[in-house]
């Protein structure tokens, strides 16, 4: 097996490896710890994994670990500050952040993703909702719709490609394009909460007839809560990131609302604009400059600038706090400690409420958790423990 990362071609059953053409000597076990890196890429090697794997389980100090991981950044060319190409997550392990490809495949979120198939349905005002369905193994989930989304593109874009392929790694996925966005109605009649929960039912009635399991990032949070309150034999579990009871206009920032407003309609997708600088701030701190404009290159792809200020109203206008205590669905509740788009209060406010939730802090300032994020693999982990729980 070769494996192609960076600009390094790691040759595995010659023992070989090469950067920038020309050939890098490497110890066996710093070879081989690259070869594990690849071989579960994009996905974080734990200590443990690479106690096992390298030292057969034998005691081995915090110093061996950080030497090996030392030499094979210096093998690749990378260093501890840069951390372009394998990245530590403090006291768990490390990871390459970089695309890897074999002779086969590209690896920038598992090459064995399944193929897709969109379909649309109907809403019950008549609105058209795209969805696409992935994988025919496993339990089914659904990820919730959310501001930027587009069935076609998300599916390639770094920034929704590694958390689609782990969601459907042993599952059925099912995604879709709320009104207003991507492949559903640009031009729906009614934007409010009632329209999300109906599109939500609309999409599962087509697709799954079983209580299926909910991922519900930013706004599609309370519609996956609300939906789960009016049908409760449809929901199995439910997986909030970064989400909240009430919108930004019911907490009373309504000023701060308007101008999001003003500046999405003059710089909606222009790249350079005060509102991607704004964007990347506030949504994505500590993201790479490609995540960055992977998002920002979705948002031309995803709506009009008016469709997504209209949009952004109604989420600021979505409020579930008096129906929490109804959802009596097991709920895992995942919050940004910086995230400044829905402060982590919101998410506070829903552990209070509902009856049967758990709450975990990732260690992140964004609000949209970045592959290249280090809480992204710690993120993913509490979400495959809580799902298969």
């Amino acid at each position: 097996m070769i494996y192609r990362f960076a600009d390094c071609h790691l040759d595995v059953s010659g023992h070989h490896l090469m950067r920038d053409g020309h050939d890098v000597h490497v110890e066996p076990q710093v070879f081989d710890l690259l070869t594990l890196l690849a071989r579960v890429a994009p996905d974080l090697l734990t200590y443990e994994e690479m106690i096992a794997q390298i030292w057969k389980g034998r005691i081995v100090s915090d110093a061996a670990l950080s030497a090996r991981v030392s030499a094979a950044r210096a093998a690749v060319g990378d260093d501890g500050r840069a951390q372009a190409v394998i990245r530590t997550v403090p006291r768990r392990g490390v990871q390459l952040v970089v695309p890897v490809s074999t002779d086969a495949a590209t690896v920038t979120g598992h090459a064995d993703i399944p193929e897709q198939v969109i379909r649309l349905t109907t809403s019950a005002d008549g609105t058209g909702i795209a969805y696409a369905t992935s994988g025919t193994d496993g339990p089914t989930v659904i990820r919730g719709g959310h501001w930027i989304s587009h069935l076609e593109h998300d599916w390639d874009n770094p920034i929704w490609r590694p958390l689609l392929a782990r969601l459907n790694r042993g599952r059925r996925l099912i995604r879709f394009d709320p009104r207003g966005s991507g492949l559903s109605d640009r031009h729906p009649l009614r934007m409010d909460l009632a329209s999300a929960v109906d599109d939500f039912h609309a999409v599962l009635e087509a697709a799954c007839p079983d209580p299926v399991d909910v991922i519900a990032v930013s706004q599609s949070a309370p519609a996956a809560l609300a939906h789960a309150a009016r049908y409760p034999g449809r929901t199995r579990r439910i997986v909030l990131i970064n989400g909240f009871a009430q919108g930004s206009i019911i907490r009373g920032d309504v000023a701060e609302t308007e101008a999001m407003m003003s500046m999405i309609r003059s710089g909606w997708g222009v790249a350079g604009s005060p509102f991607v600088k704004a964007f990347a701030t506030l949504f994505l701190p500590e993201a790479t400059p490609e995540e960055v404009a992977g998002l920002v290159e979705m948002q031309g792809l995803s709506a009009t600038a008016d469709g997504a200020a209209i949009l952004r109203e109604a989420i600021g206008r979505f409020d579930v706090t008096d129906i929490l205590p109804q959802v009596t669905a097991p709920v895992l509740i995942l919050s940004s400690d910086g995230d400044a788009i829905h402060p982590k209060a919101q998410s506070q406010l829903l552990a209070r409420h509902l009856p049967n939730a758990e709450f975990r802090s990732l260690a992140t300032a964004n609000h949209v958790v970045a592959p290249s994020d280090p809480a992204f693999a710690v993120m993913m982990d509490a979400v495959d423990a809580f799902l298969a729980a």
